[in-house]
C-alpha cells in the first residue's frame, strides 16, 4: 500500500560507459529478464512484486479472516480484538514487503494508483490476480482448518441495507486511500511510519464499518472467501463501493500535493478523459 516509495528511490544503470538514471519502477523496462522455457522472457523484479503481492495477501487474509472465525467460534476476540489484528497485519506485511511490491493488497489500491498516473496499467491484471489468488487460497487453508459451517463464514455482507454498507464501503475505502496517498507517495510526509498509520486506518475502520458493512475496505478480502463458501450475497457492494472510493480518496489527495500548476489546470485533469489517457 505504499506504491510511492519506489518512486522516490533511483538506480544508476551503466551502458556503454554512460551513466542514466532511471526510477527502481522503470527497471522492468531496462530488461533485467530471464528467457522461460516456452520462449517468453519473464522479469525477475517483476516476478518478485508478484510474489511479494500474493504473500502479503495470503497472510493478511489469513490473519484478518482468521480473528473473524475465532470469534464467531468462542467469542473472545471481540470487535475490537478484530481490528487490533487487520491493522497489525496491514502493518507488518507493509514492513515487510512494501519496499518490493509497493505492498498494495488491495485490488482497489492497484487500481486507483493507476489512475492517478502512480501504477503501470499493464502491471494492474498481474497484481490483482495475485491478491485475489492468494485471498481465495487464505479462506481455503482457513476452510480446511476450522471446517465449512455456514456459521463460520468469514466474508463479509451487509448487517442492514445493501446502499447502508455501500456507503460506508466508500467512505471508509476513501479515507484508507486517502492516507496511503499521503504517507505512502508524498515525499514530505514520514514514509518510514506508513506502515502504522495505514494499519491504525484500517483499524480505525473496521471499529465504525465493521458492525454494518464489515469493513472490506478491498474487493479481494470478499471474493476469497465467498468463492470457497459460495456466498454472494451482495458481493457488488464489496467490487464497487471500495474500488469508487479508492479512486476518489487517491485523486482528493492529488488536490493538496505539492505543485506549481494553477488549480484550474488541476480541476481539470481529472476529467474521465484525462484519466483515460493514463
Amino acid at each position: 500500500m505504499t506504491g510511492g516509495d519506489e518512486e522516490r528511490r533511483s538506480v544508476n544503470h551503466v551502458d556503454n560507459d554512460h551513466r542514466v538514471e532511471i526510477s527502481v519502477e522503470d527497471k522492468v523496462a531496462v530488461g533485467e529478464k530471464v528467457a522461460c522455457g516456452c520462449g517468453v522472457s519473464l522479469s525477475v523484479s517483476f516476478s518478485q512484486k508478484i510474489i511479494a503481492e500474493f504473500i502479503g495477501t495470503y497472510f493478511l487474509i489469513f490473519a484478518g479472516c482468521a480473528s473473524v472465525i475465532l470469534n464467531l467460534m468462542k467469542g473472545t476476540v471481540t470487535l475490537p480484538g478484530i481490528s487490533i489484528v487487520w491493522g497489525l497485519v496491514v502493518m507488518v506485511m507493509i514492513f515487510s514487503v512494501g519496499h518490493i511490491s509497493g505492498a498494495h493488497f488491495n485490488p482497489a489500491v492497484t487500481i486507483a494508483f493507476a489512475t492517478v498516473g502512480r501504477f503501470p496499467w499493464q502491471q494492474v491484471p498481474a497484481y490483482i490476480s495475485a491478491q485475489v489468488f492468494a485471498s481465495i487460497l487464505a479462506s481455503g487453508t482457513l476452510r480446511l482448518i476450522f471446517g465449512g459451517s455456514r456459521e463460520l463464514f468469514a466474508g463479509t455482507t451487509p448487517d442492514g441495507s445493501d446502499i447502508q454498507s455501500f456507503v460506508l464501503e466508500f467512505i471508509a475505502t476513501f479515507y484508507l486511500m486517502f492516507v496511503i496517498s499521503s504517507v505512502g507517495t508524498d515525499i514530505r510526509a514520514f514514509g518510514k511510519f506508513a506502515g502504522i498509520a495505514i494499519g491504525g486506518t484500517v483499524s480505525i475502520n473496521v471499529i465504525i464499518a465493521g458492525p454494518i458493512s464489515g469493513a472490506a475496505l478491498n474487493p479481494a478480502r470478499t471474493l476469497g472467501p465467498a468463492i470457497v463458501a459460495k456466498n454472494y450475497k451482495s458481493i457488488w457492494v464489496y467490487m464497487i463501493g471500495p474500488i469508487f472510493g479508492a479512486i476518489a480518496g487517491a485523486w482528493a489527495y492529488n488536490l493538496l500535493r505539492f505543485t506549481n500548476k494553477h488549480i484550474n489546470e488541476i480541476v481539470a485533469n481529472l476529467s474521465i478523459v484525462s484519466i483515460c489517457k493514463k
